[in-house]
C-alpha cells in the first residue's frame, strides 16, 4: 500500500471490505469500526459503504493490490450512479497491483508491452477469456495472469499453456509468485512454459509468462526493453 492509504485509514470512521483483506490491515486498525463481509458480496459492501458516507461518515473501502485493477473502485462508481449520488466525494487511492509486485520479485519481466488477464470466469465468460489469451499470445505480449487456478476450475491454466505454446518456445521463462510482497508468506519460482503447470499454482499465485524476448539473467527473469548495450 502507499503512504496515502495509511493516512486515510487513520482518518476514517469506518473500514469496509472482504474479511481476508481486513485481516491484512489489522495492524493499522485502531479506532475505526469494521464492516466485513465474505466473498462474492461486493455489491452489498459497496451499498453499505455508500449508505454510511451519505450519512456524513468518512468511509474507506479496501481492496487488495490496486482498487482500480480487479478491485472495488468500478463497483463503487456504478453503485453511486445507480443511487444518483455521483456528487458524493470519492477518492480512489492507487496501490501496488499483483502484476507489479510479482514482477519486482522476479526481476524485470514486464519491461515491454504486457497483458493482464484474470482466468476467473465468474463474471467473464470463459470463451471471452480464451479469445483474449489467444490474441495476446499472437501479439507476443508478456502475460500477467491473475486467479490462475482454483478447485472449481483446475483446467483453465492448462488451456492457457496450450494456447501460448502455439506461439512461443517451450523454454520461454515463466515466473510463479505466491502472495507477492506479503512477507514470509511470499514465494518465487522461475520455470518454463513447457513445465510451469507441473508446479503448485492456486488463487494466490500470480503467473508471469514471458514473451519471445524474455530470458533468464542469473537469478532474474528479464524482458529486454530494446536498448543497445
Amino acid at each position: 500500500m502507499t503512504a496515502r492509504v495509511q493516512s486515510v485509514l487513520n482518518e476514517v470512521e469506518y473500514i469496509v471490505g472482504y474479511k481476508t483483506y481486513i485481516d491484512l490491515i489489522r495492524s493499522f486498525i485502531t479506532h475505526q469500526q469494521i464492516v466485513a463481509t465474505g466473498m462474492r458480496q461486493e455489491i452489498d459492501r459497496c451499498r453499505e459503504a455508500i449508505r454510511l458516507a451519505a450519512e456524513g461518515h468518512r468511509v474507506a473501502v479496501v481492496s487488495s493490490g490496486d482498487a482500480g485493477v480487479y478491485g472495488m473502485a468500478g463497483i463503487i462508481i456504478e453503485c453511486l450512479e445507480q443511487e444518483n449520488l455521483l456528487d458524493l466525494p470519492l477518492e480512489i487511492i492507487p496501490g501496488v497491483t499483483a502484476a507489479s509486485a510479482a514482477a519486482s520479485m522476479l526481476g524485470a519481466p514486464l519491461m515491454h508491452d504486457f497483458a493482464v488477464v484474470s482466468l476467473s470466469d465468474l463474471l467473464t465468460p470463459w470463451e471471452v477469456i480464451e479469445k483474449r489469451v489467444r490474441l495476446a499470445a499472437e501479439g507476443d505480449f508478456i502475460f500477467a495472469l491473475y486467479n490462475p487456478k482454483s478447485n472449481g476450475r483446475p483446467h483453465h491454466i492448462e488451456t492457457v499453456r496450450e494456447i501460448v505454446l502455439r506461439y512461443r518456445r517451450p523454454d520461454t521463462p515463466v515466473g510463479l509468485v505466491r502472495e507477492a510482497l506479503r512477507g514470509e508468506e511470499s514465494s518465487v519460482e522461475i520455470t518454463t512454459l513447457a513445465d510451469f503447470t507441473n508446479h503448485p499454482i492456486d488463487m494466490l499465485t500470480t503467473v508471469i509468462i514471458g514473451n519471445s524476448q524474455t530470458r533468464i539473467v542469473g537469478p532474474y527473469m528479464v524482458t529486454p526493453r530494446g536498448y543497445k548495450l
